[in-house]
C-alpha cells in the first residue's frame, strides 16, 4: 500500500475533529506494538523517528520496517523524521523513503526560522513530502531536544499566522504549555487553549501537540514497583488533550509513554521471571505494556476505525 504523508492522514483528522497519533520508535519492538495496536482498533498511526533513533537503528533499517508492517498489517502509516536540525540528516532521510519531515527551527529568531522551514519546504514538496514546521519552544529534555524553563516560550497567534503564510508548510507544532520529558509539570497541568483557540481560527492547515505524554499512573506504579526511580514524574491529563483536539489539534506525539511502558514491563519481567534469558520472551512482555498504552491513546485521540 506504500507510505502516506502526515498530510494525507493529518487533513481528514482535522476535518473529523481527531486526532493521529505520532508514535516514536527505534526499534522492531516499538514499531510492532503501534502497528498491531493500530490493526487492531484500525486506526491510521504516524512513526516517528529523532535523527538520534535512526543513528541507532539506520536509515535502511527504519524505513523497511515501518514500510513492512504497514504493508502487512494494512494500517495507513506515514514515516516522520521528529525535531529535524541537521540539513544532511534532512537530505538522507528523502533519500531513503522518508514521508514527513519536520524541522524544529524553533530555536531560532523568527526570520530564520522561516528561513529555514522554506527552504525543507523547497527540498521536500517537489518530492511530494509533507513538512512540519514550529514556533514555540517546549521545555525539557528528549533525545537531542534540550530547553530551560527560562527559554520556554508559548506560540504567538498572530506569529502563526505569519509563519504559515510564509514558508508553505504543511502542519505546524505549537506550544501551549506541554513539555518534552517525564517531568512536565511541578504544579497542576494546565494548558493555554485560548491560544489553540486563536492560531486555529488564523491557520487552516492541521496543529499539532508534542510533549504529550500523560505518564499514566498505573505505568509509572508498574515501573517504580519494580526498581525505577522517576519521583515527580507528570504528564498531560487525558481530559486536556481531549480539549486540545476539539480546539483543533490534530496530530498528538508520544514518546515517554511508551518509554515508561518498556522500561516497567521488561523489569516486572525480569524480577518475576529470573530463569528466563531469552530476549524474544523478555522484550515480548514490552510490545504487551507498549501496546496498552497505544490502544488507550487511539481511543483517546478518536482516531480508531478512521483506516
Amino acid at each position: 500500500m506504500g507510505l502516506k504523508t502526515n498530510s494525507d492522514l493529518m487533513i481528514p483528522a482535522r476535518a473529523g475533529g481527531y486526532a493521529v497519533g505520532a508514535f516514536n520508535t527505534s526499534n522492531i519492538e516499538i514499531s510492532r506494538a503501534i502497528f498491531e495496536a493500530a490493526a487492531e482498533l484500525k486506526s491510521p498511526v504516524i512513526v516517528a523517528t529523532s535523527q538520534s533513533a535512526i543513528k541507532y537503528a539506520g536509515y535502511a533499517n527504519i524505513h523497511a520496517m515501518v514500510e513492512n508492517l504497514s504493508d502487512e498489517t494494512g494500517v495507513p502509516a506515514s514515516l516522520h523524521l521528529d525535531h529535524g536540525t541537521d540539513l544532511g540528516v534532512i537530505e538522507a532521510c528523502l533519500d531513503n523513503g522518508w514521508s514527513s519531515i519536520m524541522i524544529d527551527g524553533s530555536h531560532l529568531p523568527f526570520d530564520e526560522n522561516i528561513e529555514m522551514t522554506r527552504k525543507v519546504v523547497d527540498m521536500c514538496h517537489p518530492k511530494g513530502v509533507s513538512v512540519e514546521g514550529e514556533l514555540g519552544r517546549l521545555m525539557g529534555v528528549e533525545d537531542e531536544i534540550s530547553v530551560s524553563e527560562d527559554e520556554a516560550v508559548y506560540t504567538d497567534p498572530a506569529q502563526a499566522e505569519e509563519f504559515v503564510e510564509r514558508t508553505g508548510c504543511d502542519s505546524l507544532a505549537i506550544a501551549i504549555g506541554t513539555s518534552h520529558g517525564a517531568y512536565k509539570f511541578k504544579a497542576q497541568p494546565k494548558l493555554a487553549i485560548g491560544i489553540l483557540d486563536d492560531i486555529a481560527a488564523r491557520v487552516s492547515i492541521p496543529l499539532v501537540l508534542h510533549g504529550a505524554s500523560a505518564v499514566p499512573p498505573d505505568v509509572l506504579e508498574l515501573a517504580t514497583k519494580y526498581g525505577a526511580k522517576l519521583p515527580g514524574a507528570k504528564g498531560v491529563p487525558p481530559e486536556s488533550i481531549r480539549e486540545a483536539i476539539s480546539g483543533g489539534i490534530s496530530k498528538v506525539n508520544i514518546d515517554t509513554d511508551l518509554r515508561l511502558a518498556f522500561t516497567g514491563r521488561v523489569r516486572q519481567f525480569l524480577t518475576e521471571s529470573p530463569e528466563v534469558f531469552d530476549p524474544r520472551k523478555i522484550l515480548g512482555a514490552a510490545i504487551e505494556g507498549m501496546k496498552d498504552v497505544i490502544r488507550s491513546k487511539i481511543e483517546l485521540f478518536g482516531s480508531g476505525g478512521k483506516a
